[in-house]
């Protein structure tokens, strides 16, 4: 069962509009969670804010953020103060232009969230601005207020409808020549390189899902299960320690061993 929506507002293209609702498109509730307690009385320990120069906890109505413009010093900003800087885009997803699919990197990407029409009326206009993106294999940017922040978001058409990703702000993306611009841009051996190649395609396989199972949240179920049974805590596994290399070995000769490996691999 679909989660319900948690936006609802208008998709927006020039005149044409169409009421749409929005659902986060990836999710961490299956994760195992842990409460903190009280190892003596079992009881959850509760958080409080403190005071860091009277050590008095803070009542709730009496916490305001600040923001601070010196050591110590701090403009304190009222929730009223923040909500007022919630500009038009709090409710209209307006496309004011269109670029290429590939000229975005992933790196810009956020978080994923499904948009769908909000009723059977604006369904047609959706279906439209969806076909012809996927036609035009252009994506639509546009601006929305979305956690208490305006976000560049892109809208991009998957199968029968549309994926909007919030966009990481142009201080948050470093550049990748601070990291990259040391490596040598030299060619690498031909030899080499089809051999490397050949092990790619050896280890080539369609994609599923199971390819990213978490293994230690199925090894804390078992844990959480067992422990409702009531058996004993099961021992602590030893963590298997990779050898480090005594000694360097040439990559021809890695990338033999390798594709013998993987051919013997197969036979079996």
């Amino acid at each position: 069962m679909a989660p319900r929506s948690f936006w609802k507002g208008y998709l927006k293209l020039s005149l044409v509009t169409c009421p749409v609702a929005m659902a986060p498109a990836t999710t961490e509730n299956e994760k195992v969670r842990f409460h903190t307690l009280n190892r003596t009385t079992g009881n959850r320990i509760v958080s409080r804010y403190i005071d860091n120069v009277t050590g008095k906890a803070v009542d709730e109505d009496d916490e305001v953020k600040g923001y601070e413009r010196g050591e110590g010093d701090y403009v304190m900003l009222e929730d009223d103060e923040l909500d007022a800087v919630a500009l038009e885009s709090t409710r209209t997803i307006d496309i004011e232009l269109f670029v290429p699919r590939d000229s975005i990197e992933w790196i810009w990407l956020d978080t994923p969230h499904y948009l769908t029409p909000d009723d059977a009326v604006g369904e047609e206009a959706y279906c439209v601005i969806r076909d012809a993106m996927a036609a035009t294999q252009m994506i639509g940017i546009s601006r929305l207020v979305m956690y208490r922040r305006e976000r560049a978001v892109m809208l991009e058409p998957l199968d029968k409808g549309i994926i909007l990703w919030t966009l990481r702000f142009g201080d948050e993306v470093r550049g990748e020549g601070d990291y990259f611009g040391d490596i040598e841009a030299k060619s690498v051996d031909s030899k080499l390189l089809a051999m490397m190649r050949k092990l790619i395609v050896e280890r080539t396989k369609p994609w599923d899902p199971g390819m990213v199972a978490d293994p230690v949240q199925q090894k804390l179920l078992d844990i959480i299960a067992s422990r409702k049974k009531g058996r004993k805590r099961p021992a602590k596994a030893r963590a298997d320690q990779e050898a480090a290399p005594g000694n360097v070995i040439s990559i021809m000769d890695a990338l033999r061993k390798s594709l013998s490996q993987e051919a013997g691999a197969k036979k079996r």
